[in-house]
């Protein structure tokens, strides 16, 4: 796409010059709105910052990711959660609405996970079952007042971890769980990425979606699913929704109205920064999560170790779900009460929230004004 991006460049250029007559007519305008709009959607982007009001501070560093703490300031004795971040494609910072609203009322502590393409291939490999023992040592060091929120992919991982520490009767496991849109059982409500699950091989995905990390990369060789095939899938299940929001753009620039397109451009700026995930990461994800459902069928293990989500005791449990969530379909997150048989049956809790999609439930208005506050109440009760 370079040769693409350089030749938009140099249109934006000559139709942005202020010293070109041509600049001014509606041919002109279109031409540089044109390019404008492409070099947007094709332009290579960095990982977005955080932007919040707290300082980031590093609590662990490791290859594959960093244990963040947002410091505000704040002095109150106030319940410590953590927020285990998808690593699907999207940057931990995707999760920066998610974050600001538990800000006031928690001391918030994030996996930031890092781009595989710049991890060298002398830290090794990476797959589920490291991302399970990355979450259940940062549990172990946040120790047993911890409070674990997982938002969409990592609830099966975040189950498994508790249920690990449950089972060997550890005293650092959290008060409570919190999982949000997340996977724990695909078998209960099928959607377009079960569904691609299940119409192809384990073979096939590593054949098609896996490629090698290009040379000029810190990470080069390292087998990889890439971050743009993850956010080309998510966009081809809304394409008109996307074309639609780019056409608008567009017009905005088109007639001048540079505000109204940089509000647009500010989430796609966000939703287009991607990263790429390790390819044993990703293959053990589909064979374990979207194919054999391995946790809800009682038959994964971890390092040889058995997982039972029926360990879990002492943990309080909360599943968060969207009507219109076409990612984590409603029951996928809502099977995990079944499995969790050993919390009492008042700790577990379930909000199913009408009219929200998948990212209602972690970011905008619905998450700010309704779910974020039904999650500090629940998180208050099992101090």
């Amino acid at each position: 796409m370079t040769p693409a991006r350089w030749s938009a460049a140099a249109t934006k250029a000559i139709f942005g010059n202020p010293f070109n007559p041509f600049t001014y007519t509606l041919p002109g305008r279109m031409m540089k709105a044109s390019a404008d709009v492409f070099t947007g959607m094709t332009r290579k982007r960095g990982k977005p910052a955080w932007n919040l009001p707290a300082t980031v501070a590093v609590f662990d560093d490791r290859p594959f990711g960093r244990l963040i703490r947002f410091v505000t300031g704040d002095r109150r004795e106030r319940p410590r959660v953590l927020v285990v971040a998808p690593m699907s494609g999207h940057y931990a910072t995707l999760l920066r609405g998610t974050v600001e609203a538990l800000l006031d009322e928690h001391d918030v502590y994030v996996t930031d996970w890092n781009d595989a393409r710049d991890v060298p291939l002398s830290a090794g490999r990476f797959d589920l079952d490291d991302y399970i023992g990355y979450i259940k040592d940062y549990i172990g060091a946040l120790g047993p007042e911890v409070h674990v929120i997982a938002v969409c992919q990592p609830a099966p991982a975040v189950m498994a971890a508790v249920a690990l520490l449950a089972a060997e009767n550890d005293p650092a496991q959290p008060r409570s769980m919190t999982l949000m849109g997340g996977p724990v059982d695909v078998r209960t409500a099928p959607t377009a990425p079960t569904k691609l699950a299940a119409a192809n091989s384990l073979e096939w995905f590593e054949r098609e979606l896996t490629m090698r990390v290009p040379q000029w990369y810190a990470g080069a060789g390292r087998a990889v699913y890439p971050g743009f095939l993850q956010i080309g899938a998510f966009m081809s299940m809304h394409p008109q929704r996307h074309m639609d929001a780019h056409v608008k753009i567009f017009e905005d620039l088109v007639r001048g109205d540079g505000e109204s397109a940089q509000k647009r451009r500010a989430f796609y700026d966000e939703y287009l920064s991607v990263m790429d995930i390790t390819a044993e990461f990703y293959l053990q994800t589909v064979d374990e999560v979207f194919q054999r459902a391995t946790l809800a069928s009682g038959t994964m293990t971890w390092r040889g170790e058995r997982v039972d989500p029926a360990a879990i005791r002492t943990t309080a449990l909360l599943t968060v779900e969207g009507e219109l969530d076409d990612i984590s379909a409603p029951g996928q997150t809502l099977a995990a009460h079944a499995l969790c048989s050993g919390i009492p049956a008042d700790r577990h809790h379930n909000l199913f929230h009408p009219g929200v999609g998948h990212y209602g439930i972690f970011s905008g208005r619905t998450w700010r004004e309704e779910i974020a506050p039904h999650i500090a109440a629940f998180i208050r009760a099992q101090a």
